[in-house]
């Protein structure tokens, strides 16, 4: 264990010391009474963007769970602080704050806006609280300010690629897909937030992936629906009201969410789907998959991402090199694979 570890998790380290002491002058004051000392709290605040995505609040629901069966076997209690940032990077910045002041012994945060994350960085820093960022991953030079700053996710490139990939099967095996039958696909694209590394990335190469395999394609429209179903529904009926019902063939979605949104239009128009992909591979979006609405979907390993931040939150508790709990690149950083799914891989799932 280095010296910057040491210093990190000295606070929880007292405080468990502090508690084994306690217990134990208890103990021989009531004539060593056989009650064992109450167990040491580990508090872990978790802040999200918002509680209203679909695939964060499922990262929340499983971290959650898997500190309730860490419980189980370890001597401690997990206490999960987590925090609504609604989509406003201000209330956020107030929360971190707050979690800090509450004596977090780490703080897991899924950013507002990655551009905000050294002003995070250093509140961490200042108070030795260890900073791992999921899912929404932080500049490269703002992860280099401290140590113990932390990134869980997978590449958003990659899951952009793996979208393009579905998209080329089903362009390659299906010709009816080419509905005026041009030699070119057509498509809409609904992206996440403007500026989000993760909607620029997937947008840009799910499409290069086609162009780069000889596809010629032809982007019929492309708007921003900020990861909402909601949204994505509202833009996919004017697309529809606009007269592209018959053209549109393909739908890409940055997530999940958006790609049921498009969907939704579709129906309530009564007009025929065209082949839509997801990302994330969210439970309703697997009931899609299922059901022959939604083409495909690239699952991101939610449960995953709760898992390694867990992992590291435990290992930088008791004092142990994260690097021997978690699979760190270039000490920072978590990286977990994507995976494509379609209605044949759930079939295959479930045997």
């Amino acid at each position: 264990m280095n010296r910057t570890t040491k210093s990190c998790c000295s606070r929880w380290l007292r405080k468990a010391a502090m508690a084994l002491a306690c217990g134990l002058l208890a103990a021989l004051a009531a004539g060593c009474s056989s009650r064992a000392a109450e167990p040491e709290v580990l508090r872990v605040g978790v802040a999200l963007y918002t509680q209203d995505d679909t695939f964060i609040s499922t990262i929340a629901q499983e971290l959650e769970r898997m500190a309730r069966e860490e419980e189980q076997t370890r001597g401690v209690r997990i206490n999960l602080s987590v925090m609504d940032g609604r989509s406003n990077q201000t209330t956020q910045l107030d929360q971190i704050d707050s979690l800090i002041d509450r004596g977090c012994d780490a703080l897991c945060v899924n950013i507002v806006d990655r551009t905000a994350a050294a002003v995070l960085i250093d509140k961490a820093q200042k108070a030795g609280v260890p900073l791992i960022f999921f899912n929404r991953q932080p500049v490269a030079e703002d992860m280099l300010r401290w140590e113990h700053a932390y990134y869980v996710g997978a590449k958003a490139e990659d899951g952009g690629i793996l979208q393009g990939r579905l998209v080329l099967e089903a362009w390659q095996l299906d010709p009816a897909l080419d509905r005026n039958g041009d030699g070119v696909l057509q498509y809409v694209m609904l992206e996440g937030e403007p500026g989000h590394q993760d909607a620029m990335l997937r947008t840009e190469y799910a499409v290069k992936t086609l162009t780069d395999a000889g596809v010629a394609v032809e982007k019929l429209a492309s708007d921003t629906a900020n990861w909402k179903r909601g949204q994505a529904m509202a833009k996919a009926q004017q697309w529809l009201d606009s007269g592209m019902e018959d053209s549109i063939e393909v739908v890409f979605a940055n997530n999940d969410d958006m790609a049921l949104g498009a969907i939704d239009a579709f129906k309530q128009a009564e007009a025929r789907l065209p082949l839509v992909v997801g990302v994330d591979a969210t439970a309703p979006a697997l009931e899609a998959v299922e059901a022959g609405e939604l083409y495909g979907t690239v699952r991101n390993d939610g449960a995953g991402i709760a898992r390694s931040m867990l992992d590291l939150v435990l290992a930088l508790a008791e004092g142990a090199d994260p690097a021997e709990a978690v699979e760190l690149e270039d000490g920072h950083y978590v990286w977990l694979p994507y995976r494509t799914v379609t209605a044949r891989d759930l079939q295959q799932e479930t045997g």
